[in-house]
């Protein structure tokens, strides 16, 4: 009953050449096969041959991802070959399928070719920090639909290909990982300034997290109501492992701790109230609240 199924026709090419339901049966088994084999021989390759070699991550996942599909490619081109369908034939109908695949399934092929473009391109790679629709993250991942990417409070956000092209998108470590950023403190008025200076590149020194090239700078901000204001300004790395507000805590802690040490004051707002003892109305308002 088996072999009587298999050699049944399914399908009638011409009057001479039909297709039994046994080949279309092995042609599935070696597909799904195949398709496996294929992943998992790109993945081999890219892993034994080229772990060794000085390739970027995101290239060695291009590299990958056009084996595979070059194998995909090779397997198909078999199949049809076994099956003796010919090419004019598969390419009308595979335009006709394609057409109307097109108009169902617009989102899916715009993020498709918009992860090739990413991929090419490269405007981001994998392991980039980047800054979108106000969170920062780590790319883990550039896949075929969506991009993956770690938020530096350990979720993972999955965005479509096509919102990261058309997104206004900050990539903190396209070029290199030094970014800029300052620390703001505001001394009593009457501080040695000058000593307020030295301090603060003292603070800077010390933290191994701030890059000592280029180097901090100090700058005398302002005279406010109430401080005279500072800021110093250094640069981090993005790869350091450390997000950019802790390290300003810690240059922030460290700050605090030399002033005190250097008697120097951190200011705060203060208010000079003048009173005319000799004005009946403010007196009487005066003892007022006493009263109260």
């Amino acid at each position: 009953m088996m072999m009587d199924f298999f050699n049944k026709t399914a399908l009638s090419l011409s009057e001479t050449q039909v297709i039994t339901w046994g080949q279309i049966v092995y042609a599935l088994v070696f597909l799904v096969l195949a398709w496996f084999l294929s992943r998992l021989l790109a993945f081999l390759v890219v892993k034994k041959l080229l772990s060794s070699a000085r390739i970027s991550q995101d290239s060695r996942a291009i590299i990958q991802r056009i084996m595979f599909y070059a194998l995909v490619v090779l397997v198909i081109l078999t199949v049809l070959t076994y099956l003796g369908i010919p090419l004019a034939t598969f390419a009308f109908i595979s335009g006709a399928v394609a057409i109307g695949f097109g108009f169902g399934a617009k989102t899916i092929i715009e993020n498709f070719l918009s992860g090739w473009i990413l991929m090419s391109e490269r405007p981001i790679r994998i392991g980039d920090v980047v800054e979108m629709d106000s969170f920062i993250g780590r790319i883990v991942s550039i896949g075929n639909r969506s991009t993956l990417v770690k938020r530096i409070d350990g979720a993972d956000i999955v965005v479509p290909n096509s919102q990261v092209l058309e997104s206004r998108l900050v990539n903190w470590t396209l070029h290199d990982p030094f970014v800029r950023t300052s620390v703001r403190v505001g001394v009593a008025y009457g501080s040695d300034i000058q000593k307020v200076r030295s301090v603060l590149l003292e603070v800077m020194s010390e933290l191994e997290l701030v890059q000592k090239e280029p180097e901090p700078v100090v700058v005398f901000e302002d005279f406010a109501d109430s401080a005279l204001v500072f800021d110093v300004f250094f640069w981090v790395s993005m790869n350091a492992g450390r997000e950019m507000r802790l390290i300003r805590s810690d240059v922030r802690f460290l700050i605090e701790q030399k002033f005190r040490e250097a008697k120097i004051v951190v200011a705060f707002p203060q208010r000079d109230v003048h009173v005319n003892f000799t004005d009946p109305q403010q007196l009487a308002g005066l003892s007022g609240r006493s009263h109260d």
